[in-house]
């Protein structure tokens, strides 16, 4: 009799205990092929590895789960996104299913509920935590609300957002340069125009922001 294959799962997380606790949940329903810890390590790890479905929180640093959702969508279409978040808002759950995930699911519910959200998103249904009113989902959904990505007043570009985040982390035009594959030249334009559109003066004012709009950590 043949073995039935298991799904090859790929989980980001910046939380080791909980990517260790997670792995071990799901072990007898999927096979984990990867664990990464931060956005960026997320899209090299899946255009490698080509998991059939991918866990993912929004908070992790160098990129967004958010942000990285949209890039997976693009590069990885046939993979299945499950947010597994602290976040417990109706507006990032909106969010999260806007930039192409098909399940959402707070951390706090993982052991009782992600086996059943994993089976029910690899069947290509959709999985949304009871505790988050979905009525509340289905009717952003529809009216096509304006991005309400991290929470943000005002609406940016993908790069823009990319770059804000970086700042936000405290790293430096040579270092986010580097980690985007950009000029310095280029960078310091895009910091530039955020903080003409932010009316921001500073950087330090520009880090701070970013932090009160969940991009980062006042922690860092």
């Amino acid at each position: 009799m043949n073995q039935v294959r298991k799904p090859r799962v790929l989980i980001a997380d910046d939380h080791s205990i909980l990517l260790a606790g997670v792995c071990k949940l799901i072990e007898d329903q999927c096979e984990v092929v990867g664990t990464v810890e931060d956005g960026r390590a997320l899209l090299e790890a899946a255009g490698r590895l080509k998991p059939e479905l991918i866990l993912l929180d929004i908070s992790m640093p160098l990129l967004n789960g958010l942000d990285a959702a949209r890039h997976l969508r693009k590069a990885l279409p046939e993979a299945k996104l499950l947010f597994l978040t602290m976040h417990a808002s109706s507006r990032y759950a909106t969010e999260a299913f806007k930039a192409g995930a098909q399940g959402f699911l707070l951390k706090q519910s993982a052991a009782s509920e992600l086996p059943q959200a994993i089976e029910a998103v690899l069947q290509g249904k959709h999985y949304l935590t009871p505790s988050i009113a979905k009525p509340v989902i289905d009717q952003a959904l529809k009216a096509g609300d304006t991005s309400v990505t991290m929470g943000m007043a005002k609406e940016l570009t993908p790069r823009q957002r990319e770059i804000l985040q970086l700042v936000g982390e405290g790293k430096g035009t040579k270092e986010i340069a580097t980690l985007l594959n950009l000029s310095v030249k280029t960078v310091q334009f895009h910091k530039t125009c955020l903080m003409q559109e932010l009316n921001i003066h500073s950087t330090a004012e520009l880090m701070r922001y970013a932090i009160t709009q969940g991009l980062a950590s006042a922690e860092l």
